[in-house]
């Protein structure tokens, strides 16, 4: 038999310290399946698929508890020293579908991260924990008596420790401290957002990979944590299906992939454990387990799968505004969620995105000379974005997961007039909290708005426009639930400890699991149900209890600690 290939460092000569590299020159054991001349079997005690937030924090946990665990990754391992903050080279590295991943109708942008530490390598750092009138609606309608927000605290607080998550302390930048001033000048009550940073350089860039591993991803502590403990991470393998025996999974077939994380190279791998870990991320959790044939008696596989849609306003100003430059995001305003039942018309939360040309050039409603003169004021344009919060009301069930016909995933994903209701007063809202922070013209991202010219003409255009799919731009960061958890089968597919009902050695521990969507950046929830479960799996594997994973001391960065928390480029 051949010698598997194992990846292996090489000298990148930065002054910025590289975990991945220094890990792979110590004998970290990853093995880059493009390289892969046969077809492989391996054994471990539980295969972990995915390693986002849910397979980070899983196999940090049970490789602590001593276990054998295997990693199964579709995306590439990459490091700092391939982060050169370049959007044309980082979506179709580090990103599902190249940042184009969309709904069946082609309505919903969606962005996924694909990659060696999932989406939590390619988000813009935002934490907030579960809020507490979402888990007691979990409680209440889907039997989680024990996902209370008491019940949560000590695993949240437990990932913020690990992971430096704390309030943003820098000043924002002034994309996102427009949306303070306006509010502020409108009444509206405004927040600091909490960040999973460690010596952050300020720069912007986060959606394109940390280039100082300043962000606290996957990539850069429980993946690695791992490693250290004599974890396999797998790369550039999709995993295709399980093949059950009864009332288990007996094995896990998966594909190799080519170099460029597509094409099927023609080399199988074969992985046997006493138990997999489903942790792929709401859309391919629920497509891996609709491929395998999972149990699904009440038909409910890959439903109920949320996506905070989310609406886009363009406002341009007399100063820079420069989005690109400073922390993505660092306020916020939950006040129209807070001032309405959760399970009455939609509420939405308030937020700044980040503003890069590519990103912002696709995203912009019109073509040709309109959109020319909009990418001409671009570093003038202030963005704010609206995520309803979907899932709570009888008309906002949500979307499907299901399969093409060569077996990958597509989301299907109906908006319902409540849910454009609550998309036109967003769009409301939006503008009149930018033309109070001075705005000299408000465009909201719809294909026939133009560029209003006063908060009057905004409030009277918006009311006009038509609410309908491909007009009005809705896009989306958030995939949540497709394998619902639930405290009765009649309502998940996935037990509280999270357990998929009727295979009793597959878990998952992913966002799929969410019941609703959230109403806020779901990473710090899926970090602390994986934690909770991990910890559980971990002890009944075991027998003993589980160990909790700690904080890493304060990063030391090129030029000291923290090192140019006040940088930014410009």
């Amino acid at each position: 038999m051949k010698t598997i290939p194992v990846q292996t460092a090489a000298a990148s000569g930065s002054p910025i310290p590289d975990p991945i590299q220094a890990g792979l020159a110590a004998g970290w054991h990853v093995v880059d399946a493009s390289r892969l001349e046969q077809d492989q079997s391996y054994e471990a005690d539980v295969v972990v698929v995915g390693s986002g937030a849910g397979g980070g924090v899983t196999a940090e946990i049970l490789a602590l508890a001593g276990l054998k665990v295997l990693i199964v990754e579709e995306g590439a391992l990459k490091s700092s020293r391939d982060f050169k903050m370049r959007e044309a080279e980082a979506y179709p590295a580090l990103y599902q579908e190249s940042a184009a991943r969309k709904t069946r109708d082609k309505a919903i942008n969606i962005l996924q991260g694909r990659t060696v530490g999932g989406t939590t390598v390619i988000n813009w750092t935002t934490s907030f924990r579960t809020p507490p009138s979402t888990l007691a609606f979990w409680q209440r309608e889907f039997g989680l008596s024990g996902y209370g927000a008491a019940e949560m605290a000590p695993w949240f607080a437990l990932m913020e420790a690990r992971l430096h998550i704390s309030p943003w302390s820098v000043p924002p930048n002034e994309n996102n401290d427009l949306l303070r001033r306006g509010a502020m000048h409108l009444g509206i009550p405004t927040g600091v957002i909490r960040r999973n940073v460690n010596g952050c350089w300020n720069l912007g860039y986060c959606g394109m990979g940390c280039p100082t591993n300043a962000k606290q991803s996957m990539l850069v502590t429980t993946i690695p944590a791992a490693l250290e403990r004599g974890a396999t991470l797998l790369t550039r393998v999709r995993a295709e299906r399980f093949v059950l025996q009864g009332e288990r999974a007996e094995r896990l077939e998966c594909s190799a992939l080519a170099a460029d994380g597509i094409a099927p190279t023609g080399r199988r791998l074969t992985l046997r454990a006493r138990h997999f870990v489903v942790a792929g991320g709401a859309i391919n959790s629920p497509a891996l387990l609709l491929r395998s044939n999972a149990p699904d008696p009440g038909r409910l596989l890959g439903r109920r799968t949320f996506l905070h849609p989310t609406l886009v306003s363009a406002g341009r100003f007399a100063q820079r505004v420069d989005g690109y430059a400073g922390a993505p995001q660092s306020v916020y305003s939950d006040h129209f969620l807070e001032t309405q039942p959760i399970d009455g018309a939609v509420g939405y939360k308030l937020e700044a995105p980040p503003i890069h040309p590519l990103l912002m050039a696709t995203t912009m409603a019109g073509f040709g000379a309109m959109h020319a003169e909009a990418m001409t004021s671009f570093p003038h344009l202030h963005a704010l974005l609206a995520l309803l919060r979907d899932g709570f009301h009888a008309e906002s069930p949500g979307g499907a997961v299901e399969l093409r016909s060569d077996g990958s995933p597509v989301l299907d994903y109906p908006i319902s007039d409540y849910l454009w209701q609550g998309a036109r007063r967003a769009l409301l809202t939006m503008a009149e909290i930018q033309f109070a922070a001075g705005a000299l013209t408000v465009t909201p991202v719809h294909e026939l708005a133009p560029a209003y010219g006063s908060w009057a003409e905004a409030k009277q255009g918006i009311a006009g426009l038509p609410m309908q799919s491909l007009l009005t731009r809705v896009v989306s960061a958030h995939v949540m639930g497709g394998c619902t958890m639930a405290g009765d089968e009649r309502h998940g597919v996935v037990d509280p400890q999270g357990r998929y009902r009727g295979l009793d050695n597959v878990s998952v521990h992913d966002g799929s699991l969410f019941p609703t969507s959230i109403g806020a950046n779901p990473q710090l929830t899926i970090y602390g149900i994986a934690a909770r479960l991990a910890s559980g799996l971990a002890q009944q594997l075991t027998g003993r209890p589980a160990p909790r994973p700690e904080a890493q001391p304060a990063a030391v960065a090129a030029g000291g600690p923290a090192a140019g928390a006040d940088r930014v480029l410009g």
